[in-house]
């Protein structure tokens, strides 16, 4: 009975840790905070041992990655996200909705998306009450910031936009805004704070991703992924570098 009483508590002390809620992850590794470059692994759980996927070559901020807003991360000492820091957000996050121009997923895709039109608006000004939000404005009377916050920019790296909900639940003033996984401009062409990769790449991702498996995205330097490995929940790092 005492045994049984042990299991049940440390099994509801791992869900409070959300180490257990989640059965599609997207692991991302930087080399250390101010790196530009990475990897991510398309990552399923299945029990208790973890399936992954041959790793993509990925881009992050600029100026490399600060502890963002998320699941898990905010609450961590050292560098914290801020608007417009040229900075990734680093710590543990959902994934939202998948943005698109198109009026389909590709084919073998199941996830929620938007398409995205002229009316469809992203906020990423921290005096805004609809900062870090997705609204739809009317295009008969447009709001004066319109103009900067469109979506539809009919610009090749924002075809698709998978949604990393950074400072999302809810939104704090000035701790990043608009955060998607999306195409990138070049090999070695870093982001404002999302994550890029080639199209095929990222198409890859939209096809794997399945709500039914709540996906989340984990992006850490190397050096904290080990020290979060286990706290967190996380696929054994060995497993993501092995050759």
């Amino acid at each position: 009975m005492f045994r049984g009483f042990i299991f049940v508590f440390m099994l509801l002390g791992a869900l409070r840790a959300g180490a257990a809620d989640f059965s599609q992850l997207i692991v991302g590794l930087a080399p250390d905070w101010n790196s530009r470059t990475g990897k991510i692994w398309l990552c399923e759980r299945g029990g208790q041992s973890w399936r992954v996927q041959t790793p993509i070559e990925v881009l992050f901020g600029k100026n490399g990655l600060a502890w963002g807003r998320g699941v898990r991360g905010q609450d961590e000492p050292g560098l914290q996200k801020k608007e417009k820091d040229g900075r990734a957000p680093a710590g543990l996050f959902r994934i939202g909705k998948i943005y698109t121009y198109d009026t389909a997923l590709p084919a073998g895709a199941d996830y929620p998306f938007y398409t995205v039109t002229a009316k469809d608006a992203w906020i990423d000004n921290p005096a805004s009450p609809d900062y870090n939000k997705h609204v739809v404005v009317d295009l008969a009377n447009p709001p004066t910031w319109y103009a900067k916050e469109r979506m539809r920019l009919d610009d090749f790296a924002y075809h698709w936009l998978v949604e990393i909900r950074a400072n999302s639940d809810p939104p704090v003033a000035n701790a990043g805004s608009a955060i998607f996984f999306h195409i990138r401009r070049g090999p070695t062409r870093p982001t404002a704070g999302c994550t890029t990769m080639e199209q095929l790449n990222l198409l890859r991702v939209i096809r794997w991703l399945r709500k039914s498996e709540n996906p989340h995205y984990v992006l850490l330097p190397r050096a904290e992924y080990v020290k979060k490995q286990t706290a967190w929940g996380l696929p054994p790092l060995a497993l993501l570098e092995k050759p």
